[in-house]
């Protein structure tokens, strides 16, 4: 955090404003521009995209973690930092060989499957980056973006590297689908595929990221509450705790104090003590889902998750659960069962069975496989003031 920073954050915590003075710092689906801890990674990754300040495109690469590694805030804060190098409205990076010759514009394309699941959408994710002019969203045809981007490469000095995030997630975007949709410029793209597996039958560079270690993530989450909250908010020795509780996963420790910092707001509290954070922890799920993966669902299915961690549902067959919700929406119980079914199946959400009543199908549960409290607080279908 540069000087600025330090001085604009001990401003707001003096005007009043709450523990929380800066909640996109705060929250476990924003990104730092550098990330902490993973300078050996993107070194590593820098290495395997080494040919393209030659000019030339570098080989497939694959960047591979478990859950709360920061895969994806790696390739982020390295695309963004390639594409910004030189400037260029264009957002491209224009590479010179020793020799002084200027090369090929090269353009660094991240795309979220989570949020890209259409041909249309990753053509258009892919055009916002490599043209300077506005892609619409309606209106067009797949075909007409697909020859625009096909124009766009058609000059040899211009080439992009394609990352394609959370290709392994149920419904997302896969890698393979990828590779098909850029098949008519492949002489001009290189792809990385970013999740916590390589595609299937990999034979790439594959850039592995290893969980956090203790001081590693200590490291991460002090650099955000240094941001994020108002000074003596939180003492040092809480966040060794919640780093070890949180063992090398950046997402549930974020997630646990966002959470932490709505609890101490809501019992009126300067601080964020032991019990808010013991609360907080108990609300993140054991080998649960990002909460990005609730938050990049359809508005109508976020509204349905909304009400589902609202509602005192523990131990309730689907059937009632659904009935709830719907009587809080304009969607039918058939069309909530659904949704809830739907979503269980993508991993979201979890059916726990429940004792056999002795007639018919076993019924099932649901619980949450997710943070809550960081779900609605963050979800465009909520307004939650923690500040």
């Amino acid at each position: 955090m540069n000087l600025h920073e330090r001085i604009a954050r001990r401003r707001s915590a003096h005007k009043g404003q709450g523990i929380v003075v800066d909640h996109d710092h705060l929250s476990p689906v924003v990104h730092r521009p550098e990330p902490v801890g993973r300078g050996p990674v993107l070194e590593q990754l820098l290495d395997a995209l080494e040919p393209v300040f030659d000019g030339d495109l570098p080989s497939p690469v694959a960047v591979v973690g478990p859950p709360g590694s920061g895969t994806s805030a790696i390739v982020v804060a390295l695309f963004d930092a390639m594409n910004d190098r030189l400037g260029e409205s264009s957002q491209s990076i224009r590479t010179t060989t020793r020799a002084g010759s200027t090369e090929p514009t090269t353009w660094f394309v991240y795309v979220d499957a989570r949020r890209v699941q259409s041909e249309f959408a990753f053509y258009r994710a892919v055009l916002s980056v490599l043209s300077s002019e506005s892609v619409p969203e309606s209106g067009i045809g797949t075909g007409a973006l697909h020859d625009r981007l096909r124009d766009r490469l058609a000059r040899h000095d211009r080439q992009a590297v394609v990352a394609i995030d959370h290709h392994h997630e149920p419904e997302t975007l896969e890698y393979e689908r990828v590779c098909e949709l850029l098949e008519p410029v492949d002489s001009s793209v290189s792809t990385v595929a970013v999740g916590s597996a390589a595609p299937t039958d990999w034979a790439g560079t594959t850039v592995s990221v290893p969980p956090y270690r203790h001081h590693e993530l200590v490291d991460v989450i002090t650099d955000r509450t240094s941001t994020a909250l108002a000074p003596g908010v939180i003492d040092h020795e809480s966040l060794r705790d919640l780093a070890m509780w949180a063992d090398g996963n950046a997402h549930d420790a974020l997630a646990a104090l966002f959470e932490a910092a709505a609890y101490a707001r809501q019992d009126e509290s300067d601080r964020i003590d032991h019990q808010h954070l013991e609360r907080a922890k108990a609300d993140v799920p054991e080998d649960g889902v990002h909460v990005d993966r609730a938050l990049a669902l359809s508005e109508t299915r976020q509204q349905v998750l909304s009400h589902l961690v609202s509602l005192e549902s523990d131990g309730q067959p689907i059937r009632d659960v659904a009935e709830e919700i719907a009587t809080h929406s304009s969607l039918t119980a058939g069309t909530v069962k659904r949704f809830l079914y739907e979503l269980a199946d993508r991993g979201v959400i979890e059916r726990v069975p429940l004792p056999a009543n002795g007639t018919g199908r076993r019924p099932s549960a649901i619980e949450a496989r997710f943070p809550p409290i960081t779900f609605q607080s963050l979800s465009s279908t909520t307004d939650v003031d923690l500040s």
